[in-house]
């Protein structure tokens, strides 16, 4: 679980996702229209925020955009930096493209082997008390194993159409960026999405 503070950012996370879009080919000449959901996943260390966002663009399709945020520039990912920004409570933050993270893919690949699910999110009130935050989306992974699964590196990542291949070592992520892109067979991890379920990411092995 995570807690959520009241605070702001400069630039927000709508305007740091705006402008990297363009950059990107699943999302060239689109536009974001609104913000559909979002899920979060625990860094064990407690170190690293990892957040996927949902967005609505232009044109009706719905995109996810996996973000870390950490307190330090990540060694070696200078090419998946999106921007730095200033939070009002912990200071400066880079922001990554969780697809070069490989706390985000550590996390990911948990989720998808354990059968877990969305970090709860919760907010202190004035008195010290915790204070639920509902799901505006529960995802939840396919498998049953005990262990998760560790990540020390990204390999490589690559853009492929409507979806984005991570490699880490023995394992390969396939994310949908573009949400109803299919992704094939295999462990997965799968999401609410209105009255329908999505399926956001499936693991393979090499």
């Amino acid at each position: 679980m995570g807690i959520v503070h009241r605070a702001t950012l400069s630039p927000t996370k709508q305007e740091i996702v705006e402008g990297w879009l363009p950059s990107r080919a699943w999302a060239r000449g689109r536009t974001i229209a609104e913000k559909v959901a979002e899920y979060r996943l625990d860094d064990p260390a407690g170190e690293v925020g990892v957040e996927t966002i949902l967005w609505r663009l232009d044109d009706g399709a719905v995109v996810q955009t996996p973000l870390t945020y950490r307190a330090e520039p990540l060694a070696g990912a200078e090419d998946h930096l999106i921007t730095t920004t200033q939070h009002s409570v912990l200071g400066e933050r880079w922001v990554y493209d969780g697809c070069g993270d490989p706390v985000w893919a550590s996390t990911l690949a948990t989720a998808i082997v354990t059968g877990g699910r969305q970090s709860q999110m919760f907010f202190e009130d004035d008195d010290g008390n915790r204070v639920d935050i509902p799901a505006r989306m529960e995802v939840r992974g396919s498998g049953t194993d005990a262990e998760g699964r560790t990540v020390s590196s990204i390999d490589d990542v690559t853009d492929d159409g409507d979806t984005t291949v991570v490699r880490a070592g023995d394992l390969v992520v396939v994310v949908a960026r573009v949400v109803g892109t299919t992704l094939g067979e295999g462990p997965h991890l799968s999401g609410t999405l209105g009255d329908g379920e999505e399926t956001l990411a499936v693991l393979r092995t090499t």
